[in-house]
């Protein structure tokens, strides 16, 4: 499941950029992340990078921010799975707040 920009919705300074542009080295020193643990996320389907036709991954602003966000959540001693209900429900609360704007 793929919840960056949902996730990033529910921040106040939000990034909107999706566009896959730094490859997994820059994103995970970005995110202050091992490299191993970027790739262990996307099997575990916390974030999914763009790839180029030869299969590279391309990680976004917003990718960063939800590694950033992940990091925070690990802080806090959720477990992975913990971390993916939480992303869930931060996505789900931000789809509802934009649902009831639009009403507005």
């Amino acid at each position: 499941m793929y919840l960056a920009m949902q996730v990033l919705s529910t921040q106040e300074d939000a990034v909107t950029d999706t566009r896959g542009m730094f490859a997994i080295s820059v994103a995970a020193e970005r995110a202050e992340m091992q490299i191993q643990n970027l790739r262990v996320y996307e099997r575990r389907g916390l974030l999914e990078p763009a790839r180029t036709t030869g299969g590279t991954r391309l990680y976004s602003e917003a990718d960063i921010e939800v590694l950033r966000r992940i990091a925070e959540l690990l802080d806090d001693g959720l477990n992975l799975a913990g971390i993916r209900r939480v992303l869930a429900l931060e996505a789900q609360v931000s789809d509802l707040r934009s649902q009831l704007a639009a009403r507005r």
